[in-house]
């Protein structure tokens, strides 16, 4: 049964973590008629090298609003959910929150899910980046009715985005976060007028979470290179074996064939480098447990030249 909106207005349980959640719950705080009735979001974390206790950004937003704030370290313990299941609402929106929801919590109320990516498309943990990784045209975000699978629930709406050729995560990240943040209130505004839509899991694809591992890049593919550094910058990063990070960089051309790492060309200010398919154009690298540096200093001090290798 689907709920109707009371003369109050809509009553709203928010579940989320990161700064893409943060966005959406600020939006849903500024919606008339819709009231956020209680927030659940990560235990706070140790930050930085003196590892001081921070909580989520949610949290903090919560608490400026005076919103009720739960952060479970299971939300699956039967008094966790004996608590949320007391706390009435009419939806349940979820926007990478970082926990899965057990079957009580699914049926209390209908669990809208954000999730970036045009599903079933990219389910799982890293879908901006991978849509990156893949040189895709196009992603979106996907509001779904959640169910006990991982980003498996009926689809109710979905809407697309375009990707530059050179956008980075970041800058995607944020045109991901304003559609997310249209698409939640059109979905709470409209949610009686949706047929919800199966998903096609012949089609299906999965993204796993990024690791610092996944930065390390070799010079085969001059295209797979400079996507891995617009996903992975400023994190993980992109690196050499040898641990230099590969700091700003552009795609020069894809054609060309070479020897991996070889040093094509010295300008003033970058180096070209062949890949064995195309070749990058370098501006700025990172040695490792050294400051950033230009090209120009960093080959200076190694003493390469045309025709060495960068490694």
């Amino acid at each position: 049964m689907r709920p109707a909106r009371s003369a109050l207005g809509v009553n709203v349980i928010f579940m989320g973590t990161p700064d893409y959640a943060k966005e959406i719950l600020q939006t849903i705080l500024k919606t008339n008629d819709m009231n956020v009735v209680a927030v659940y979001t990560q235990p706070d974390k140790p930050v930085g090298r003196k590892k001081t206790m921070t909580p989520p950004v949610v949290k903090t937003l919560a608490q400026e609003h005076d919103i009720k704030v739960y952060q479970p370290n299971r939300l699956r313990d039967d008094e966790v959910v004996k608590e949320l299941l007391n706390i009435k609402c009419d939806y349940i929106v979820v926007a990478a929150y970082g926990q899965i929801l057990p079957i009580e919590i699914l049926n209390h109320a209908p669990c809208i899910n954000l999730h970036a990516s045009i599903l079933p498309a990219y389910r799982g943990a890293s879908p901006i980046q991978q849509s990156i990784l893949n040189n895709d045209k196009q992603t979106g975000v996907t509001a779904m009715l959640m169910d006990i699978g991982l980003d498996t629930g009926n689809i109710l709406k979905i809407k697309k985005i375009d990707i530059d050729a050179d956008e980075m995560v970041d800058g995607l990240f944020d045109k991901l976060t304003n559609c997310a943040c249209e698409l939640t209130i059109e979905v709470l505004n409209n949610f009686r007028t949706y047929t919800p839509k199966k998903q096609n899991d012949l089609k299906a694809t999965h993204c796993k979470k990024i690791t610092k591992k996944d930065g390390e890049i070799i010079f085969n593919n001059a295209s797979e290179v400079y996507n891995k550094y617009r996903a992975f910058t400023p994190w993980p990063a992109i690196y050499l074996e040898s641990g230099l990070k590969l700091k700003k960089i552009e795609l020069l051309e894809v054609h060309s064939e070479n020897e991996a790492g070889k040093i094509l060309l010295v300008e003033k200010e970058s180096i070209i480098v062949g890949c064995e398919k195309g070749s990058i154009r370098i501006f700025k690298v990172q040695p490792s447990s050294k400051k950033e540096m230009d090209i120009s200093s960093y080959i200076n001090g190694k003493r390469l030249n045309l025709a060495d290798t960068l490694s």
